[in-house]
């Protein structure tokens, strides 16, 4: 393997020691960080507004909590680039573990912080300075669960096992939307707004063993071991930073980001924008709407393994591709069906639309990683994602909430969803993989 290259996909790759452990740490990790992650969207949509941004506007508080929802996005290059650099340069695995209990603290510390009631304008400064850091987690923990899991793979197997920690996802969000509706209703309307909300932040506290259990078993890759001594024999030709060599090509970092974007947005669309539209506008309980984010997330965990297992078989690109079409068309379908106030309608709307959803999670997982040589992998494979996250999944729940402020149609959100897509079918083709055109053409 060459440091500017990339192994073929059919290269006899040696099997990770372990590997089991290897993929129930990656699952894990991926599974608490997104908890924690995707329960600050839930909250944002419920709570957040009223306490920590109160205003004699409901549309205004509730775009407030929407920003610094997106302002996690915004810390999630950085995070990309500080454990971009940790992880190409020392290891994976120090890189997740690093960001797991940045994330630990942070959440943490969420669930303690006191509201606008208490301490005034201090309140939403380190609410949005803790919603910071944990963007800065999680752009360096995607590289670090999904890179353990894809390169101890066996080299037929790429797509699947690396999509395997984004099942974490499924997890995070089922645990979140459970633990969410047991306090719910186990608390009165204003306990849940004085203390019940705080639960969920507060159980973060499971990551810390889960970090132990990183540091005291896993190992490092192979393919991360092998790049770094040929990237140490080579120290006289290459950049140290593997950050500055992934910006040194804008072209195949910015066309990642253009195909993974509808993606991000369709996930947080469904996920926090439904979400938020359905209990305010249509006034359907916040209990239906959380089971039908919980039941989604099972339509997305078949669409993520079932579509990367294909994508081994047939290529990333077709199957990524296919996907994006279909999300882009099923966003016409998706306010239609949760307008008629059924409750199987809208499962309906929210299950198709994760399930496309999934199609392009799964194989674009191991597109993102092959698109860069494993010596900058890490950094290359972090930011593209970030990148797409912040220009998509980041914005999302405020330019739909924005949009139908100002069109008074869902239309409107529709369309946006759709164009998304379009982007992601135009860049796919355009985004170098020599490993897929390497399997494809043998």
């Amino acid at each position: 393997m060459s440091v500017q290259g990339s192994i073929p996909a059919t290269a006899e790759v040696t099997a990770t020691p372990g590997r089991g452990r290897v993929l129930f740490a990656a699952v894990a990790a991926q599974s608490i960080e997104y908890y924690d992650f995707l329960i600050y969207g839930t909250a944002a949509s419920l709570v957040l507004n009223t306490l920590f941004f109160p205003s004699g506007s409901t549309l205004t508080s509730t775009l407030a909590s929407f920003a610094t929802f997106a302002v996690g996005f915004a810390g999630r290059p950085v995070g990309a680039a500080i454990f971009g650099h940790i992880g190409d340069k020392f290891g994976r695995k120090p890189a997740l573990l690093t960001a797991m209990l940045l994330m630990a603290v942070s959440s943490t510390l969420i669930g303690l912080l006191p509201t606008y009631g208490t301490i005034g304008v201090g309140a939403p400064v380190i609410l949005v300075i803790l919603r910071v850091a944990q963007g800065i987690s999680v752009g360096g923990q995607f590289g670090g669960s999904t890179l353990l899991a894809l390169e101890g793979a066996p080299p037929n197997r790429r797509g699947l096992f690396g999509s395997l920690p984004q099942l974490g996802v499924v997890v995070g969000m089922i645990s979140g939307t459970l633990v969410f509706l047991l306090v719910s209703h186990l608390t009165t309307a204003d306990q849940f707004s004085a203390w019940g909300w705080r639960v969920p932040f507060l159980l973060s506290v499971l990551m810390f063993p889960v970090a132990y259990y990183v540091h005291r078993y896993l190992e490092e890759t192979p393919e991360f071991q092998r790049a770094a001594e040929e990237l140490s024999a080579q120290r006289d030709v290459a950049p140290r930073s593997s950050v500055l060599r992934v910006l040194r090509r804008p072209k195949q970092l910015l066309l990642v980001a253009f195909t993974f974007l509808p993606a991000t947005i369709s996930f947080y669309g469904i996920v926090t924008g439904v979400l938020h539209y359905a209990t305010e506008d249509l006034k359907i309980s916040k209990d239906t709407m959380l089971t039908v984010v919980m039941l989604s997330m099972i339509a997305f965990a078949a669409g993520t393994t079932g579509f990367a297992w294909l994508s081994d078989i047939v290529g990333r690109r077709k199957v990524y591709a296919a996907g994006a079409a279909f999300s882009g068309a099923w966003a016409f379908a998706l306010f239609p069906l949760v307008d008629t106030r059924g409750f199987a309608w809208i499962l309906l709307a929210a299950a198709v639309g994760q399930f496309a959803v999934g199609a392009m999670f799964g194989p674009g997982t191991a597109l993102l990683a092959e698109a860069f040589p494993a010596s900058m992998r890490y950094s290359g494979a972090s930011l593209g994602n970030q990148l797409a996250n912040i220009l998509g999944a980041g914005l999302a729940p405020f330019v739909m909430v924005a949009l139908m402020a100002a069109t008074h149609t869902t239309v409107s959100v529709s369309i946006y969803m759709a164009a998304s897509s379009v982007v992601s079918l135009i860049a796919v083709p355009l985004v170098r993989l020599p490993k897929e055109e390497s399997t494809e053409s043998s």
